[in-house]
């Protein structure tokens, strides 16, 4: 008979999934537990696995089409035999439950972790859950208007329920308010002789997507100072002994990240974020910081979580840790979102200077810069000294030229003397 797997629910928030590639095709034998389809959200790239052994009958979304949580996403006939389809949303209907193994995923809004923190486990809920397509901020907009979202007509991709939406129907109680016209509408790039077009899909779909909302929210400015590491090489130097003993490749980044911490805890409007809905600035005294680093599917931030309560070779080894998941693909979600502030590096590629772009919603992005051995004056002599530039894109909404400016004076004189910065270690 025909089974119909429907799309499950994900992860708490997730309405819909992206089909990122099929692992099979219609007509296809399938067994138990085998990949069936990759799907991104914008919590994570899951693999669904197959609930059923049988024949792949219909595939109902293709690579790059958009599949709502609670509709059939394929049918499998585990009879040998086609037959017709269940209804979607029949009363009994089996839909399944699948474990997909979690992948590497761009930089996203923070999200409560899934209970464990493991892998993400998929059930489906389709039978209890709404079927009105809205984020949770929708919804607790709703709720707090006393709106009853179901009534609300959607205006949104793919039939989701916006805030405009649920504003409108408040304001008049019928019909939404009109939406904003986009910024400007999709440009066509014409044809022109040898090229080739590569379908903007998965990773680096999500990544456009973030990167574009963060420059079209954020306020952003760059602030850049020059770094004296000289005396820090040095340290590094000395410990890096100590810490192969210990299992650990000390570097310099989790130097930074103390030295960060440091000036977050003096400057706390650089560890916030607006919450936009309730007009509220959201300081967080906890710092959880995000590691920006290229992973095999595009840009991926990891997350270093409560930063402040580890030693430095503690903190070497999460961030090793962290990489090591990003590149092969078993990065949690918990490993990948709740970052409160983050650094970019791309180590000895790390050029000259930069304007990174903020990890939105948070309120500045720290860009680290190669270090080199550069002519300097010192006591009125020209000296060889290792110096690395930092820049800093911050949100002028919530954060000032004047915030940017002296946060990194204070993280440069602990990277300069680090004897100051051990005095502040756990």
């Amino acid at each position: 008979m025909a089974f119909n797997f429907y799309m499950p629910d994900i992860g708490e928030g997730v309405v819909e999934g992206e089909i990122v590639a099929w692992k099979v095709k219609e007509g296809d034998r399938v067994t138990l537990d085998q990949p069936l389809v990759e799907v991104m959200t914008d919590k994570a790239t899951v693999e669904l696995p197959s609930p059923r052994a049988g024949t792949i009958v219909k595939i109902h979304y293709q690579d790059g089409q958009i599949c709502p949580v609670g509709q059939i996403l394929v049918v499998i006939d585990d009879a040998g035999t086609a037959s017709p389809e269940v209804p979607a949303g029949k009363p009994g209907a089996d839909h399944g439950r699948a474990a997909p193994v979690p992948h590497p995923m761009p930089p996203t809004p923070p999200s409560p972790p899934p209970p464990g923190g493991g892998a993400i486990q998929v059930v489906d809920a389709t039978g209890s859950r709404s079927r009105v397509l809205a984020t949770p901020a929708t919804r607790r907009l709703a709720r707090q208007l006393g709106v009853e979202i179901g009534k609300v007509p959607p205006t949104g991709p793919h039939g989701r329920v916006t805030t405009d939406d649920v504003r409108g129907f408040r304001g008049n109680g019928a019909t939404p308010a009109p939406r904003p016209a986009p910024p400007h509408p999709p440009i066509a790039i014409a044809r022109g002789g040898d090229e080739e077009r590569i379908p903007l899909r998965g990773m680096r779909k999500r990544i456009a997507e973030s990167m574009a909302r963060s420059k079209q929210t954020a306020a952003h400015f760059t602030y850049v100072e020059e770094i004296d590491m000289t005396e820090l090489v040095a340290v590094r130097e000395r410990a890096r002994a100590r810490a192969a003993e210990r299992g650990v490749k000390l570097n310099y980044l989790p130097f930074i990240v103390k030295a960060v911490v440091s000036g977050l805890k003096k400057w706390p409007q650089l560890n916030a974020s607006l919450d936009e809905q309730a007009q509220e600035i959201v300081r967080k005294k906890y710092y959880h910081i995000g590691i920006a680093a290229q992973g095999p599917h595009g840009l991926a931030v990891s997350v270093v979580r409560d930063a402040d309560q580890r030693s430095i070779f503690d903190l070497s080894r999460e961030i090793d840790r962290l990489g090591d998941a990003v590149k092969a693909g078993t990065a949690t979600r918990e490993d990948l979102t709740g970052s409160t502030f983050t650094i970019t590096s791309l180590g000895k590629l790390g050029g000259v200077l930069a304007t990174p772009i903020i990890n939105f919603p948070e309120v500045a992005i720290l860009g680290v810069h190669k270090i080199e051995e550069r002519p300097a004056v010192r006591g009125g002599q020209i000296v060889a000294r290792h110096l690395m530039n930092l820049s800093i894109s911050v949100d002028h909404r919530l954060a000032d030229g004047w915030d940017a400016a002296m946060f990194v004076q204070d993280v440069k004189a602990l990277l300069e003397d680090p004897t100051t910065m051990f005095m502040e270690m756990v």
